[in-house]
């Protein structure tokens, strides 16, 4: 069983977060972000399909684009890398589509725990936190949070998450020792 799933908007700390509890833990990390083109290429993914549809439709057409991709991707990294700690990239965790998100929600139940990681109770103040995180220029603001507010605010990862951790204030190690504190509890966490 995977040990552990990291989800959340881009800049959240799910990778920074996932490298060192693979060292505190001894588990090999998987970066999503990293493996994923193989899966998607498994099913058919094709890059000239997708720009067309940029072309057509624009830059969200892409992310619709990847969806089915993204929710296999999902499926086959929790079954090919058993007892490891996962960080999925933003998109892996947000679906519109009811089937895709059903698969995805059948897929985590392979991980002992989903942990979704946001700046803040505060949607606002989360996005402000991503933005300095993410050293975006005043005159980019804009762009990255259109881009980033759908990640932080849809509810699928409510939906998949079996805990939530707002990391505002806190150090990437206290983060690590409350997750860990999960993991040595085994116990279903509440948010």
């Amino acid at each position: 069983m995977t040990r552990l799933v990291l989800i959340g908007p881009m800049c959240s700390g799910k990778s920074t977060i996932a490298e060192r509890l693979s060292d505190r833990l001894s588990l090999r990390n998987i970066p999503l972000d990293l493996v994923r083109w193989g899966y998607y290429y498994q099913i058919g993914y094709d890059q000239r399909e997708e720009r067309r549809r940029v072309k057509a439709m624009g830059w969200r057409a892409r992310f619709d684009y990847w969806k089915p991709f993204e929710a296999y991707a999902v499926e086959q990294v929790l079954l090919d890398y058993p007892d490891t700690i996962i960080d999925f990239g933003a998109g892996h965790s947000v679906y519109e589509d009811d089937v895709l998100l059903a698969r995805v929600q059948t897929a985590v139940k392979r991980a002992s725990h989903v942990v979704y990681l946001l700046p803040s109770p505060d949607m606002e103040r989360s996005l402000d936190i991503l933005c300095a995180r993410a050293e975006v220029p005043d005159d980019e603001r804009a762009d990255f949070v259109a881009l980033n507010r759908p990640f932080l605010e849809h509810p699928s990862n409510a939906l998949l998450a079996t805990a939530t951790f707002y990391t505002d204030g806190y150090s990437v190690h206290e983060t690590c020792e409350q997750i860990l504190h999960i993991l040595d509890s085994q116990a279903r966490p509440v948010s």
